[in-house]
């Protein structure tokens, strides 16, 4: 059996795939002190067993760099270059602010140690470095009691004996207190010399926690194998992603990608715009056909040089604040209420914050007894009154102030939305809209329209669908090497020479998964750019083989032009960097498709009640009679023709007036605009 955990801000997902290939789908209030107490709870209530293989998405990484409560770090670096992280790229995000800030290094200057070593641009040795110049750094840093060490030093990635010997001496004279190290040639051998020290900070910053909450969740798990969900869209050991933890950073919302893709691909819809609403953020990611990643991403303002799949995030969920700013004006988020206390709706009498889930159910478009399948009531009473204490500070009436929370948070993820497919010449009407999370397919429709996308998609389990893309993973692990060198000089046998030791490790580390040759997949690509760029752009062969140079160059340009409107064949070509990614193929589960039955839902009908809806954005919203479904009781075949709520245990999907949802042959529910 396989077991997918997403630990969201306020829910904790289980989708439980058994041996025949059913699947069993939970949630429950994720424990913020612990987040492993609930998810041992879930493993209990559903009764999974020691042979259950369990695939996680871990968010320690995440939370502590965004609640800046990572371990204490110290980073060691070249003579010279302590201020790395200080002096960054000098870039102005907010070009237009008065004031603008940066986000502090992770690493005080304190704390920044220096040793008297020197290797130039093409790995040799300038300055050598010994065990008598290293212990007084070793030394310096051991006695400041750190938790972790970042050693970064300059072209370490072309010779790393300098960063070895560091390594060497600081578990040699720190003994059984030695604190973490995390080698820049180990996690991340590339040039450029910010982002690389940036992620092995990062790593080293995270690392103890990720250590410390998967040995303990390891244990409780007792002898269950336990996997973590990746940022790039693969999963590794445990034992992998405590080396290496940087790696689990987002790793939550790729597993959303994950699934949603494979769903949407599958349903027929390969062009998809992912949309990922929890409790606390939402998600968005743009897939043309496929998955796209980048190595250019950040977390909490801190660049992250790792390949992750490209997602952006807004800080817009169920669960984020509705508030006034001191110029009166309404703002929704990017605070959340969380599980702990969470909106005022769940009853808790420390919840005294309205957000966007208390303003659908004052809407009418949650239920207080269908929440979570009737397992969860929701309290309106209370709600509705804090709602008329905002609505009284706004001068508006209750439901015109629940509209305008609804309507701010959905202009917040329209931007997001925008930002990912129009602002990079992708037109969102040649896209279907996956819509999933608790809160996902609740203001899917809306978003579409605005956006003008014909189509919404929604799974047959939206609010754990992050946790289905963690059973749907492959494993997948990537490698990659700076080497700078000339196109021409590649030829012949040179690009074989240059990714040799990275096949050589991808198949030692895929066996030791598990994996035999023929359920792995090695997909070798080249940073490329022309002489004299800053930025390079990724190349592969049509067919995926490590190839000729000649097909990369062509592939350079072809990329060029399609990313640039230009190309210049003439002009000299250099290789930046060579990659490898490798994966291990998992079985994946087969979902059966159903025969289509009639169109009336009738079976599925509990009956009407007003819900507030809105005729276009500058109309107010007025209750319109709404229909009422319970979606486990709907027929592939079946169409509900808005307006319409249909409530399910992980979800409530919101069908405005206008639309029109149909059940498909996999049991997603296909809403269209009929009238655009």
């Amino acid at each position: 059996m396989l077991l997918g955990i997403d630990v969201g801000g306020t829910f904790t997902d289980f989708v439980l795939l058994e041996d025949a290939g059913r699947v069993r789908i939970h949630k429950l209030l994720t424990s913020a002190r612990d987040p492993s107490l609930a998810i041992l709870s879930g493993i209990d209530d559903l009764k999974a067993g020691p042979g259950t293989t369990v695939v996680h998405g871990a968010t320690v990484a995440t939370n502590a760099l965004l609640e800046r409560r990572g371990a204490r770090t110290a980073l060691v670096t070249t003579r010279g270059f302590g201020d790395v992280l200080e002096v960054g790229r000098q870039t102005r995000p907010d070009l237009y602010a008065l004031h603008p800030t940066r986000p502090a290094p992770l690493v005080p200057a304190e704390l920044r140690f220096e040793v008297p070593e020197r290797v130039d641009n093409q790995g040799a040795i300038l300055v050598s470095l010994d065990a008598g110049t290293t212990d007084p750094t070793v030394h310096a840093l051991l006695n400041q009691q750190v938790e972790s060490v970042a050693v970064c030093l300059l072209f370490s990635f072309l010779n790393p004996t300098h960063e070895q010997l560091v390594l060497e001496r600081i578990q040699a004279l720190g003994g059984d207190r030695a604190p973490f190290v995390s080698l820049s040639s180990e996690v991340l051998p590339e040039y450029r010399e910010y982002e690389r020290a940036s992620t092995t900070v990062i790593n080293a910053y995270v690392a103890p926690l990720t250590h410390r909450y998967l040995a303990n969740l390891e244990a409780g798990l007792e002898g269950r194998r336990l996997r973590i969900m990746q940022s790039n869209g693969g999963i590794i050991s445990a034992g992998a992603a405590r080396a290496l933890a940087a790696r689990t950073a987002l790793s939550g919302p790729a597993g959303g990608v994950v699934g949603a893709f494979e769903l949407a691909r599958r349903a027929g819809f390969p062009r998809a715009i992912t949309f990922d609403m929890g409790g606390t953020s939402t998600d968005v990611s743009l897939c043309p056909g496929f998955v796209q990643q980048t190595t250019e991403g950040s977390i909490a303002g801190l660049p992250l040089g790792l390949p992750i799949i490209d997602i952006h995030t807004v800080g817009a969920g169920g669960g984020s604040i509705a508030r006034l700013d001191p110029g009166g004006a309404l703002r929704v988020g990017p605070e959340s209420a969380g599980s702990d206390p969470g909106p005022v709706c769940y009853g808790r009498k420390e919840a005294t914050e309205i957000t966007v889930t208390d303003a659908n159910l004052v809407l009418g478009r949650l239920d207080a007894t269908h929440f979570l399948g009737g397992r969860m009531a929701l309290d309106p009473e209370r709600t509705q009154v804090r709602m008329q204490d905002l609505a009284r500070r706004l001068s508006l009436p209750l439901e015109a102030a629940a509209w305008g929370i609804v309507r701010v948070a959905n202009s917040n993820m329209e931007r997001a939305i925008r930002t990912i497919s129009i602002e990079r010449g992708f037109d969102p009407r040649e896209f279907t809209l996956v819509a999933f999370g608790g809160a996902g397919p609740l203001h899917a429709c809306e978003l579409a329209a605005a956006l003008r996308i014909p189509r919404v998609l929604i799974p047959p389990h939206p609010g754990v669908l992050s946790a289905l893309g963690m059973v749907l993973a492959d494993v997948v692990k990537d490698y990659s090497q700076t080497v700078m060198l000339r196109a021409e000089a590649a030829a012949g046998d040179d690009l074989e020479r240059q990714f040799a030791p990275l096949y050589q490790r991808a198949r030692a580390d895929l066996e030791a998964e598990g994996f035999s040759p023929e359920q792995s997949t090695l997909l070798p690509s080249l940073d490329m750019r022309y002489v004299g760029q800053s930025y390079e752009l990724g190349v592969t062969t049509p067919d995926g083989a490590l190839g000729k140079i000649q097909q990369y160059v062509a592939g350079f340009h072809q990329a060029h032009r399609r990313r640039f409107t230009y190309a210049n064949e003439a002009e000299a070509v250099e290789i930046v960097n060579v990659r490898l990614k490798a994966t291990g193929h998992t079985a994946k589960p087969r979902f059966t498709r159903q025969s289509l039955g009639g169109l009336d839902p009738k079976a599925a009908f509990i009956g009407y009640r007003p819900v507030y809806f809105a005729e276009s954005d500058a109309a107010a919203a007025r209750p319109i009679p709404t229909a009422l479904y319970e979606r486990e009781r709907l027929a592939p075949g079946n169409m509900v023709v808005g307006p319409a709520v249909i409530f399910q245990l992980d979800t409530t999907s919101v069908i405005p007036p206008g639309w029109a949802a149909a059940m498909d042959a996999g049991e997603n529910l296909v809403v269209e605009n009929r009238s655009s």
